[in-house]
């Protein structure tokens, strides 16, 4: 396993992120979003994740990656990510507390 392997903590610590949002680069060939999702689906409290392709061109593959759990490690999350070759480029949506609080559009 790799520096991104899950970790085994009795008591989580910080805040209890439950679902992040990134905007995640990746070379075209690799990594595959099969190997992508298995160092996501490894990090300490992620539970469930969705990788959607969002752009492509000639070299690069551009993916929205959403992942949802307890007390999700982002930092480890990142480094997971990066541990596989792909570059996390921006935290679009961050959800933390005891529930899930979704997005409410603005009206005007």
């Amino acid at each position: 396993a790799g520096d991104w392997s899950r970790r085994d903590t009795a008591q989580p610590v910080g805040m209890n992120i439950r679902r992040i949002q990134l905007d995640v680069d990746k070379a075209m060939m690799r990594p595959d979003l099969l190997e992508l999702a298995e160092a996501i689906s490894a990090v300490a409290g992620v539970e469930a994740l969705n990788v959607t392709v969002t752009e492509i061109d000639i070299q690069t593959v551009g993916m929205e990656v959403t992942a949802e759990g307890l007390y999700i490690d982002a930092d480890q999350l990142v480094r997971a990510i990066e541990y596989v070759g792909a570059a996390v480029h921006s935290i679009d949506e961050v959800v933390v507390g005891d529930r899930i609080v979704e997005r409410v559009p603005r009206t005007r």
